[in-house]
C-alpha cells in the first residue's frame, strides 16, 4: 500500500538540480535562455517600413516622387469637394423636400410673370400713370412710359384671374440707387394694390407675390422658377411672361433655350411700348439680343457689368436655396446650353 508522508517544519526544501536555463555539460556552465523580445504592434512596422522605402524613393526620384503627392494630394481635394458639394445638396433637398402640405401655395401649377422696369417712388397712391412717380432712366423718359409699367401690371392681373391654377409673380430687384432700397416687384405689387387689382381682387391678390432680386430679364426668368418652387414645392408646368411687346424673341427664343424649358409649355404677352420710345427701344432691344445670343447666361462682358450695375445695395442673392434641383443651371456660364438634367425636361 502507498503512503504519504508529511514533513515537518526542519525537513529540508526542495531544491531544483539544475538552475533555470540550459546547462552545457562541457563547460559546465548555465546558459541564461534568451528572453523574447516584445514584438512591435504591426501596423507600426508596416509604417516604419513604408516611411524607410518612400524614403528611399525619394533619394533616388524626388521630382517623381513630388508629381506622385501632388497628384494624390489634388484627387483627395477633388473627392472631399464633390462629398462636400453632395452633403450641401443633400442637406438642401431634406430642408425643402417637406411634403407638399408644408408649402403654402402647393396647389398652383402655373407660373404668371411681370418683368418689373421701374421702382415706384411717390408716397402718393394716385398717381401711379404719372412719370414723375417712378424713377426713371434718361432712355424711359417719354410721355406715356409710366402707362406702359401698368398696362404690364394690369395684363398680368387679368391673365391670373383667367386661370385658377396660376400664381403670379412680380419680379424685379432694388435696382435703383437714388430711388432707395425698394424693388421694382413691391413696386408693382403696391401699384396692383393701389388700383384695386383691377377688378379682381378676391380672384388674385391672395396668389400675387414678389420676386425681388432679379437684376436683368433672363434673373426675371430663372429667378421667378425657382421662386416658384419655394413657394408651391414643384416647378410650374406652364410659364407666361408679360412684358413689353417687341421683347418676346428675347425671352421665347432665348431666355426660354437657355434655361430649357419646353416651347410648348411657354408662352409670352406683350403690351405696346409709347409710341415716342417706339424706335429707340427696338433699336435697344436689337443690341441686347445681340448680347444675350452670344452670351446667353448674361455671365460676362457687358452684360455681367450692367447686371452688377444694377445692384447698388449689393443684396445677396438667396437662390438656388430654395431650388436645389436645378443648382447647376445657376451656376453655369456657356455659350452653348445648359448640359445637365433639368426637372421639366
Amino acid at each position: 500500500m502507498k503512503k504519504n508522508y508529511s514533513f515537518g517544519s526542519g525537513s529540508p526544501k526542495s531544491f531544483q538540480a539544475y538552475s533555470r536555463g540550459d546547462f552545457d555539460l562541457e563547460s559546465g556552465t548555465v546558459k541564461r535562455s534568451r528572453k523574447a523580445k516584445k514584438s512591435a504592434f504591426y501596423p507600426v512596422k508596416m509604417f516604419k517600413s513604408l516611411g524607410k522605402r518612400i524614403h528611399s524613393y525619394y533619394k533616388l526620384h524626388p521630382a517623381r516622387l513630388f508629381m506622385i503627392s501632388l497628384s494624390i494630394g489634388i484627387i483627395i481635394l477633388i473627392v472631399l469637394s464633390v462629398s462636400e458639394r453632395r452633403f450641401r445638396m443633400m442637406g438642401n433637398y431634406a430642408k425643402f423636400d417637406v411634403g407638399v402640405d408644408a408649402y403654402p401655395f402647393s396647389k398652383f401649377r402655373n407660373l404668371v410673370m411681370v418683368a418689373g422696369h421701374s421702382v415706384y417712388t411717390s408716397s402718393s397712391c394716385e398717381k401711379v400713370d404719372k412719370e414723375d412717380s417712378w424713377f426713371l432712366e434718361s432712355y424711359q423718359k417719354h410721355p406715356g412710359q409710366a402707362a406702359t409699367f401698368v398696362d404690364h401690371i394690369r395684363k398680368g392681373v387679368e391673365i391670373t384671374a383667367d386661370d385658377d391654377d396660376a400664381l403670379l409673380l412680380f419680379s424685379g430687384g432694388e435696382t435703383r440707387k437714388d430711388a432707395g432700397p425698394r424693388s421694382e416687384a413691391q413696386s408693382y405689387w403696391t401699384v396692383a394694390e393701389t388700383k384695386g387689382w383691377f377688378g379682381k381682387q378676391e380672384n388674385v391678390r391672395g396668389r400675387a407675390l414678389t420676386e425681388e432680386h432679379a437684376r436683368d430679364s433672363f434673373e426675371n426668368l430663372l429667378f421667378s422658377v425657382c421662386r416658384f418652387r419655394e413657394l408651391t414645392g414643384t416647378y410650374p408646368h406652364n410659364i407666361t411672361v408679360v412684358g413689353y411687346d417687341f421683347k418676346e424673341k428675347r425671352f421665347k427664343h432665348l431666355h426660354r433655350t437657355a434655361i430649357g424649358f419646353p416651347e410648348t409649355s411657354f408662352s409670352y404677352s406683350g403690351t405696346s411700348s409709347s409710341q415716342t420710345s417706339r424706335d429707340a427701344a427696338l433699336k435697344g432691344e436689337a443690341l441686347v439680343r445681340t448680347q444675350f445670343k452670344e452670351d446667353p447666361y448674361g455671365c460676362k462682358g457687358s452684360l455681367r457689368r450692367k447686371k452688377l450695375g444694377r445692384d447698388p445695395f449689393h443684396r445677396s442673392i438667396p437662390y438656388p436655396n430654395g431650388c436645389p434641383e436645378i443648382e447647376g443651371l445657376f451656376r453655369y456660364c456657356g455659350t452653348a446650353p445648359y448640359p445637365g438634367s433639368l426637372p421639366w425636361a
